[in-house]
């Protein structure tokens, strides 16, 4: 639709995302943590999510009808770094509890998180939408969006910036509630 744009994505930590948009590097920054400490960027919240604590088929926390804290803390964790993908809410439920949990390894990547899961590293909490039935047949997800307050996606650019037509089709592409009047 727009032939002489193209589209640019960086991985990065918030913290390296939201430096890339206050700066004018990057349009856009989108994630869940950080975004909130560069206060020249208007943020716009995209959509809520929780997470998912995955085992293999036969560990015993599958067996489990309701998930506790307690359950979750009883065995090594491998989870995000901290500052990726909601990882304060995560930190935030455990002390809220008195619970330590054990962080036995972090990745930024749900996908890495599932592979040391496999290979019996840990049990792993991720976001629920990083499990496919079909793909991660090999494990179960347990909801645990009980245990944890919900984050919020956020998509934000540097105030005063001003948007092009396809910088809105973007945004309302990435989160429908965000047409042009409303951003």
């Amino acid at each position: 639709k727009y032939p002489g744009v193209s589209l640019h994505m960086n991985q990065g930590t918030p913290v390296q995302i939201a430096e890339m948009a206050a700066d004018g590097t990057a349009d856009f920054a989108i994630a869940t943590e950080a975004l909130e400490l560069y206060s020249d960027l208007i943020m716009m919240p995209c959509y809520q999510w929780n997470r998912a604590v995955v085992v293999p088929k036969k560990h015993p926390l599958a067996q489990i009808t309701k998930l506790k804290l307690e359950d979750v803390a009883q065995y090594p964790i491998v989870t995000y770094t901290f500052g990726f993908t909601g990882r304060s809410k995560l930190d935030e439920a455990f002390d809220k509890a008195k619970l330590k949990p054990n962080v036995v390894f972090t990745a930024s990547d749900a996908d890495v998180i599932k592979t040391y899961v496999r290979l019996g590293l840990g049990i792993g909490i991720v976001v629920q939408m990083a499990y496919d039935p079909e793909k991660d047949s090999d494990l179960v997800a347990l909801d645990a969006s009980h245990l944890f307050e919900p984050s919020t996606t956020v998509i934000g650019c540097r105030r005063g910036t001003f948007l092009r037509g396809y910088m809105y089709e973007f945004v309302e592409i990435f989160a429908s509630h965000l047409d042009r009047e409303t951003v």
